[in-house]
């Protein structure tokens, strides 16, 4: 392994902008950072990877002041420096562009960038004054935003440059980014590494926290990989690849492609005809939406989140109402949302992993094999009589806890005590075993780790090859890519086309996710 701050690229003269020497951090039993040195050199974008709980963002939270250290210390191009909170960071040219937005909804873009940074009691100069840094700003950095637009009226890609732009406002020298891709579309993550890299070229120094190994290799110069808490490599980014980090983050080697035949489709389970959806504020959320899905293949919803992806898996899934038609097997299911809806579709044979498996999929505070059951606690084979087989249900639980690895292997254990990927493989577990006809499956690894996200995938393609019809929804779209068989994209509530996956490529989806449906449009 190389020095680290040869392997940052840190020239011998120039001390380097951040370094961290020996920190370490514990919340009660679990160490979250243990002895951990960082060299990040001035000028550059360093990466930091690594699997869910191995200490990112314990790391990035003590740099940016959130958390204090146990021991060890923070220099600053050189200088030892103290970082007990926020403003002290910021003091010390420290910005972070959080994975969701500080940002408040109903202010204009200028009153968020001069929130908290206020000059003096006169505002009404302390307004004029920002208008013209921030416009000279913006336009230095390629960043336009209208500073009178309200965050509530703009899109997600232009709030983020918001976020940015207000690191900027108060002088940031180092921009740390936790998952800033999250929520955009291919072109807009594009543009974000533009803006990236323009800012490295002026000088300024980017940490780029994120899971996405494809984004590591195109926008850093180096990265640094971390395990259970400790700091496991630093590599210059041109000399690595991502089997090797993916290896590096896990402790073994990892399959990063889904395996998978071509697929054989049946007949048509689910159809969807001219569905719409109206929320509770009156906003229409789907827009006349109609699709089919057969028997033994997998299409795949894309679109950047918020676009009535949630809206569909939530109406299919028995926990919203809507209009128009859907047949499971030719026949019709109630939409109306009633509180029984879910149970129907169950008996039905749909099986739903939600978007959110610790609001819709799990009770928290319950254990692993109450959680099993739930949803399906009503079967016949899980009751005595009038009461529940709970020691066949607990037996049925450790069953499937070894088929699915879930680690501990612990019917008894509280759902929320363990890790998020064993989480979604115990809601995983639950709807797959059921041998439903239909799976509806929202994000199904969003903040999983790498290894997990492997094993997710290969049960999803097991359930296709078993004749299952399934509708995957997911904001990932190297995900889609390589589960669907078909590619339907969403945007502003309505399908805008429908793709085959080796006949397109992430930039047409990106241009209909983004809600341009041909190329002179795109123009």
């Amino acid at each position: 392994m190389k020095d680290l701050a040869e392997a940052a690229g840190q020239s011998s003269g120039a001390p380097p902008a951040i370094e961290l020497r020996g920190i370490s951090k514990a919340f009660g039993p679990v160490q979250a950072n243990k002895d951990i040195s960082l060299s990040v050199a001035r000028g550059a974008i360093h990466g930091i990877i690594g699997e869910n709980g191995a200490g990112k963002s314990t790391l990035m939270s003590i740099l940016f002041g959130f958390y204090k250290a146990d021991k060890g210390e923070i220099l600053i191009n050189g200088a030892q420096t103290e970082i007990p909170d926020s403003q002290a960071a910021i003091a010390a040219g420290i910005g972070m562009v959080f994975q969701h937005f500080k940002l408040v909804e109903n202010f204009t873009v200028l009153e968020n960038v001069v929130l908290g940074a206020e000059e003096g009691a006169l505002l009404r100069t302390t307004m004029s004054k920002a208008r013209a840094h921030l416009t000279k700003i913006a336009e230095d950095y390629e960043m336009n935003v209208d500073p009178d637009a309200k965050i509530e009226e703009i899109g997600v890609g232009q709030q983020q440059r918001v976020e940015i732009l207000k690191s900027l406002y108060r002088n940031a020298e180092i921009l740390i980014l936790d998952e800033p891709t999250g929520v955009l579309t291919p072109a807009e993550a594009d543009h974000l590494f533009r803006i990236l890299r323009g800012l490295r070229d002026e000088g300024k120094t980017i940490i780029l926290i994120t899971h996405k190994l494809r984004e590591i290799m195109e926008v850093t110069d180096t990265v640094s990989v971390m395990r259970r808490g400790e700091m496991t490599a630093t590599v210059r980014t041109a000399e690595t690849s991502p089997e090797a980090l993916a290896e590096l983050m896990v402790g073994r080697k990892v399959l990063l492609r889904v395996d998978k035949k071509p697929a054989t489709p049946g007949a048509t389970v689910l159809k969807v005809d001219n569905l719409r959806v109206v929320d509770d504020d009156k906003v229409e959320r789907l827009k006349g939406v109609s699709f089919e899905v057969r028997a033994g293949e997998i299409l795949g919803i894309a679109g950047v989140a918020g676009n009535g992806q949630s809206e569909l898996l939530e109406v299919l899934g028995g926990m919203m109402a809507g209009t128009g038609l859907v047949e499971i097997n030719g026949q019709s299911i109630d939409l109306t949302g009633k509180r029984s809806n879910g149970r129907s579709r169950r008996k039905r044979g749909i099986a739903h992993v939600p978007e959110d498996r610790q609001r819709e999929g799990l009770i928290m505070d319950f254990t692993a094999w109450e959680n099993m059951v739930f949803g399906y606690q009503w079967d016949p084979g899980h009751n005595n009589g009038w009461l529940m087989d709970n020691a066949g249900i607990r037996a049925e639980t450790a069953g499937k806890m070894e088929r699915f690895d879930v680690r501990p292997p612990d019917p008894h254990l509280a759902a929320k005590n363990f890790s998020g990927g064993n989480q979604q493989k115990i809601v995983l577990a639950r709807e797959i075993e059921r041998n439903p006809d239909l799976l509806l499956v929202g994000q199904p690894t969003r903040g999983v780790d790498i290894g997990a996200i492997e094993f997710i995938h290969q049960r999803i393609v097991d359930l296709r090859d078993a004749g299952k019809a399934i509708l995957l929804v997911s904001v990932e779209l190297d995900e889609i890519m390589g589960l669907s068989d078909r590619i339907a994209v969403m945007f502003d509530g309505r399908i805008m086309g429908e793709r085959l996956p080796g006949e397109t490529s992430e930039g047409e989806l990106g241009l209909l996710m983004a809600g341009v449906t041909n190329a002179q449009e795109a123009g």
